[in-house]
């Protein structure tokens, strides 16, 4: 009796318990009457099936089939696997886990494969533990066959997921201080649209965009929305004005990506898929961009070229490039433009055995951000910061979580200043599968400030203090100068194209040329931290006018605006020589002088009926006779050198002011500084 009470009690606990799922085949006996349901979820089936064992396979075909097939029939573990797939092969990558975690509980016995996809749905959506453990369970598979195509991942490749993994763990565990936002309807769509660039002073940005409305109006064959076109868009002082389509030239009927802007928004990189993949670049010609012309074949290859960055100064390119000779997938190469060398691969510490990409050139022209598939990443690519500095590039830094993501993570840009990135990413929450973020970068956690004031609650009798975190703020890292501002004519107004030199005052060496832009007169201009710059202004027909930066390594970033009129040669006319400097107290021309009194000698020669007088200006510190009489000796230096280099003496006088004429209040340091001065006026022409 005993026994037979037992059996009872084993019988009815086995019925309490949970039936395990099964997996439930598409077959009349699973469906009864339901003969035409059947039917047409086995017509889904079919052809869902068609496109997804097609050579490549076409995910995105398949996928809205088998969702119909799967609102029959929610139960089959195959189908599950093959939407996860579909979902794993889209840019909503993270859709994928609901239907493999089902499709594993329906089939138990679920092979390698399974597993490892499941692995990479957990993988992707930052589950690592649980990732680590489905990665263990698919055993490595040299030639897993599935749909007659082979599938293969080896003891290696599951090695590397799961160490992403372990990285995702640390990473994640120190998150980076940022605020990640949308950057709105204005740049996104309800396509994908990725690949943002950024001029350096964040007014312009460009993007790659898979909108409706495209120049040619195809679509993607393999259903990833239409064909790429470039749009553009301004900065309204709190939002992005809504982004245009650049339209012809630029857009054409195929695929036209961004892939980097100069520092000044007049020069873009555009990505061709003709050829392989190759680099072309257009110039703003006023209003418009002009026709994309393409790189010469130093940097276009019959390989992959892909993405690529300027220099601050223009002169250089970074690009990525997958031809011979790299260390793995895709490497990043640099190369002179105006030169006729061989592209050098930037080497080990920044190539992997993996891809590099996206590849992007800080305007202080040494901090570079790239994306890699190598280092420390979490999965796929994820982007990296290196600084160049004593001749080599320092150990990449992962730029952490949660801007890095286990899927891939790349194109990413910022503004010159540091305070903000840019790039895409599908995350919930978006308008489109990929959408534009902007980054703010917040700084160094700031210490608890307990508030002294006594903070009144409704569910306490007794007041409290409270500590309070100071309020998060973007902060600027980069060491760089942006000068920006409009070139006119001082008579009209009107603006002009005129161009920019960049010298070193050390050397003397023009170290960069640019131009205002011929419509608006703008220009911007890029100035890295450590170099005294001579800056000059000039236009046929026109007096140039010149700047000076002296910017001390380290120096801080800052923005300057500086519009600059440009005088005619006109009898009675002053211009201010920036460039021109002595030692303290004395009218001794320093050697940083060169490369302005060398301009003023060409004037001359360039004008031969031309006549200067030659001025020299003080502050107000000191005694007025002494001021008086430095003026005058460091007009006369002027003269001096002119004389001695090929100017006739009587096309020249010198004249001392002192301290009688000053530019500003000597009030401060600055304004003293602009009264200390040399400057020559047009007596005769």
């Amino acid at each position: 009796m005993p026994s037979l009470n037992r059996l009872l009690i084993l019988l009815l606990l086995a019925a309490a318990l949970p039936v395990a799922a099964q997996s439930t085949a598409f077959t009349k006996d699973n469906f009864g009457d339901n003969k035409e349901g059947l039917r047409e979820a086995l017509r889904e089936l079919k052809t869902g099936d068609e496109e997804y064992r097609a050579d490549p396979p076409r995910y995105a075909q398949a996928l809205p089939h088998f969702l119909a097939a799967q609102t029959f029939n929610p139960n089959n573990a195959a189908l599950n696997v093959k939407i996860g797939d579909c979902y794993l092969n889209s840019a909503t990558k993270t859709a994928a886990l609901p239907y493999l975690r089902k499709a594993a509980k329906l089939d138990v016995t679920a092979d390698a494969r399974t597993h490892y996809l499941l692995a990479r749905a957990l993988h992707l959506s930052a589950k690592w533990t649980e990732a680590i453990g489905e990665y263990q369970q698919a055993k490595p598979v040299g030639n897993n066959t599935r749909n007659g195509d082979a599938q293969s991942f080896t003891a290696n490749d599951l090695q590397r997921r799961m160490l992403e993994c372990r990285n995702g763990q640390k990473l994640m565990a120190r998150p980076a201080r940022v605020f990640i936002d949308n950057a709105g309807p204005e740049l996104n769509s309800s396509a994908s649209d990725y690949g943002p660039v950024v001029s350096a002073d964040e007014s312009t940005i460009l993007i790659t965009s898979r909108r409706a409305g495209s120049t040619g109006g195809k679509k993607d064959p393999e259903g990833n929305g239409f064909f790429e076109d470039i749009y553009q868009a301004t900065w309204r002082g709190k939002a992005w004005s809504a982004a245009a389509n650049l339209g012809a030239p630029v857009n054409t009927d195929d695929h036209n990506a961004t892939v980097g802007l100069a520092p000044d928004g007049q020069r873009m990189l555009v990505y061709a898929g003709t050829n392989g993949g190759d680099l072309l670049e257009a110039t703003l010609g006023g209003a418009t961009w002009d026709k994309p012309r393409r790189l010469n074949s130093r940097i276009n290859t019959n390989s992959h070229e892909t993405s690529a960055s300027y220099s601050p100064d223009g002169r250089l390119l970074y690009f990525v490039s997958d031809r011979d000779g790299g260390a793995g997938g895709s490497d990043i190469y640099k190369v002179d433009l105006a030169g006729k060398n061989t592209p050098v691969n930037l080497g080990p510490v920044i190539n992997t055995a993996y891809g590099e990409e996206g590849v992007f050139m800080q305007p202080d022209g040494k901090t570079m951000f790239f994306s890699s598939e190598g280092h420390n990443s979490m999965g796929g690519y994820d982007i990296f910061k290196s600084v160049y500095e004593n001749g080599k590039w320092s150990e990449p830094e992962n730029l952490g979580w949660p801007i890095n993501t286990p899927d891939d993570d790349v194109f990413f840009v910022t503004s010159a200043s540091g305070r903000h990135g840019y790039y895409s990413s599908d995350r919930p929450g978006g308008l489109g599968a990929k959408d534009i973020y902007r980054i703010t970068f917040l700084g160094p956690e700031k210490q608890p400030v307990l508030n002294e004031e006594d903070q009144l609650l409704a569910s306490r009798l007794a007041p409290v203090k409270q500590a309070v975190l100071a309020p998060a703020v973007a902060v600027a890292t980069a060491q760089v100068t942006i000068l920006k501002g409009t070139v006119t004519d001082d008579a009209t107004h009107q603006p002009l194209d005129a161009a920019i030199d960049l010298i070193d005052n050390t050397s003397g060496q023009t170290i960069a040329n640019f131009r205002s832009n011929a419509t608006s007169g703008r220009y911007l201009v890029s100035l890295p931290s450590g170099t005294n710059y001579g800056i000059v202004v000039r236009q046929d027909s026109y007096l140039f006018h010149s700047e000076n930066f002296d910017l001390p390594a380290g120096a801080a970033f800052a923005e300057v605006v500086k519009d600059i009129p440009l005088k005619r040669l006109e009898i009675g006319t002053t211009i201010v020589l920036r460039n021109i400097f002595f030692d303290t107290g004395k009218a001794t021309l320093r050697p940083e002088s060169t490369a302005e009194l060398e301009r003023l000698q060409k004037l001359l020669t360039e004008t031969p009926a031309l006549k200067l007088e030659m001025a020299g200006h003080t502050d107000d510190v000191g005694d007025a006779a002494m001021n008086q009489d430095l003026s005058q000796r460091r007009a006369q230096a002027v003269v001096a050198y002119l004389t001695q280099h090929g100017v006739a003496a009587a096309r020249l006088t010198a004249a001392g002011y002192g301290e009688t004429k000053p530019e500003a209040p000597n009030t401060t340091k600055a304004n003293r500084q602009l009264n200390r001065r040399t400057e020559f006026k047009v007596t005769a022409k």
